[in-house]
């Protein structure tokens, strides 16, 4: 009984940190660039459990336990904005960010310009080019953003934006609602052919309707989880106050 009490509980806890997830999806629909993520579980048994290496005649026992979280980094839809400063990628390129934290990664393109003349998203982050932040003019206008990402206005070029892929992009790990780093040791390499859509940004990849299938199903899933611990701890109520019991 005890056993059952602690594989409903490891499923309970997994369904939680499940249930976060998809919240948090949900919450993203409409933050550009964002990419949805799904969590990855397995089994866990001890050590002796996983070698069979029992004392006794004991069964094995499976938990459940969460792994990891992983993202989707498929394409989001393109919506036009006609907003001159505003790009979407197409392909699996990312923007370079300068954060607080450091370098980021990123699909975010909804960009403008600051008081000190510098490109950012509308997050906030410096937008970083070829050679560093990208400035314009005070009088700089008719913004033109080629293919290739460099940015020019009739006065001249301005920068070109800095786009990188990497050799397995599953392996980048979220560090804001639509930013990523790159862990140690898969450093970026420049985009080959990137495809840079001016007046154009690209939206949540997340799947409205299969977000909310999903929270129902887990919803679902944690109850029916509960009401079984409950009625486990009702029968071991119910054993101890018969064994307690004193015959007349």
């Amino acid at each position: 009984m005890g056993h059952a009490l602690l594989i409903g509980l490891s499923r309970q806890m997994s369904l939680r940190r499940e249930l976060d997830v998809v919240s948090n999806n949900i919450a993203n629909i409409n933050t550009t660039g964002f990419k949805s993520g799904t969590m990855v579980f397995e089994e866990f048994m001890m050590p002796r459990a996983r070698h069979d290496d029992f004392a006794r005649a004991d069964r094995k026992i499976s938990f459940v336990q969460d792994r990891s979280t992983w993202h989707d980094l498929g394409q989001g839809p393109i919506r036009p904005t006609g907003n001159p400063l505003d790009v979407a990628l197409d392909g699996d390129a990312f923007l370079v960010v300068q954060t607080p934290r450091g370098e980021r990664y990123t699909r975010n393109g909804a960009f403008q310009i600051n008081t000190a003349g510098q490109l950012i998203t509308n997050e906030g982050d410096t937008v970083l080019g070829e050679n560093g932040p990208i400035r314009f003019q005070l009088e700089d206008k008719d913004v033109t953003i080629s293919r290739d990402g460099t940015i020019s206005v009739p006065e001249g070029i301005r920068g070109k934006l800095r786009l990188v892929t990497f050799e397995n992009n599953h392996r980048l790990q979220k560090d804001g609602s639509s930013t990523f780093k790159a862990p140690d040791g898969m450093p970026p390499t420049p985009a080959r052919y990137p495809h840079v859509i001016q007046g154009s940004i690209e939206q949540s990849n997340v799947k409205a309707v299969v977000e909310m299938t999903r929270m129902i199903e887990v919803t679902r899933a944690y109850s029916q989880v509960a009401s079984l611990l409950q009625q486990h701890g009702d029968m071991r109520k119910n054993s101890i106050e018969r064994l307690a019991e004193v015959p007349a």
